[in-house]
């Protein structure tokens, strides 16, 4: 990974994504003091190479303890600061699982059982896989590799790929990766209750959610009628089976979703979760006593791409 664009965020809500063809820092430095200079009118400079600074200045982190800044809300703005981006698949705003229910025919947001552990990665949520990842990163001696706990991501391009097929622009974008047809419908997002259980029962997935989830049921539906395919051993891919407790319903899944992040348990341990994906456990002794290390490619500039000589391999 390395810093290539700038993003210009306007009042009216939308935003303009520039990425530069030099990536180097001289050159995005050089256009964001093109910009500055201009002075116009309401135009807020925030320059994040140092984030934390930025987001001490906006004080949004005392209005979110204070309640008022919704965990939504306050969850995007960390987001942003962290340079995750709608404009970026590589670099696309993520999410926590907050519920582990997703087979009962009822919910009850008020009890502790039906939430995730948010001081855990999702991939350890349960104590046997915790301590087959602990044991991969102790006993781990390759040489020029880091040890690490997971060789996959929370957040990756085909992750939210993965999640919003049945939308457009990422239907096409989802063939395009596949040579032109969708994946084997045996590994399409088909069901809640699947996926969680993927996060949380195998040793290859350690995804989390993005935004979609609390805001837009339409990413659930295949609205489209997409061919999507039929399973081994199951019926047709199509809508995204929702848990019981939806009763159907993609809208009332996402309110309800929304409302568990929402919720008072959620608000109490939110920030276990941050200090995972944000914060002081993403790297360090810190990062490996949570069981939080990942393959070491996936870290901001742990590779020179500028000093591979190998064309192909730069790419790559």
């Amino acid at each position: 990974l390395k810093p290539s664009a700038l993003e210009l965020f306007f009042a009216s809500g939308g935003s303009a994504f520039i990425h530069l063809l030099d990536p180097s820092s001289s050159s995005r430095a050089d256009l964001y003091r093109r910009l500055a200079s201009l002075r116009r009118h309401h135009l807020r400079v925030c320059y994040l190479s140092h984030p934390w600074r930025a987001l001490r200045r906006h004080r949004l982190t005392e209005e979110w303890v204070n309640r008022r800044l919704s965990n939504l809300e306050y969850l995007m703005a960390l987001n942003a600061f962290a340079g995750r981006t709608y404009n970026d698949l590589t670099q696309y705003p993520v999410m926590p699982w907050v519920l582990r229910d997703y087979s009962s025919a009822s919910i009850d947001l008020t009890d502790p059982g039906v939430y995730r552990d948010l001081s855990k990665p999702i991939a350890a949520q349960l104590p046997k896989r915790e301590a087959e990842f602990q044991e991969r990163y102790n006993g781990w001696c390759d040489p020029e590799i880091p040890a690490f706990h997971y060789g996959s991501h929370y957040s990756t391009a085909g992750t939210v790929l993965w999640y919003l097929l049945r939308l457009e622009p990422y239907t096409t974008s989802a063939v395009d990766i596949q040579g032109g047809r969708f994946d084997c419908p045996d590994r399409l997002f088909w069901s809640l209750e699947d996926a969680y259980a993927g996060v949380t029962t195998t040793t290859n997935d350690t995804k989390e959610l993005i935004p979609e989830f609390f805001c837009l049921p339409d990413f659930l539906l295949n609205a489209s009628r997409l061919d999507l395919g039929k399973p081994q051993l199951r019926e047709q891919v199509d809508d995204v089976v929702l848990p019981p407790w939806a009763e159907g319903s993609a809208s009332k899944f996402v309110r309800v979703h929304r409302e568990a992040l929402e919720s008072e348990h959620v608000s109490n341990n939110l920030h276990h979760w941050i200090d995972l994906i944000f914060g002081y456990k993403q790297q360090g002794p810190a990062a490996v006593e949570a069981c939080n290390v990942f393959f070491y490619l996936t870290y901001e500039q742990r590779v020179d791409r500028d000093a591979i000589e190998d064309e192909v391999l730069r790419r790559a």
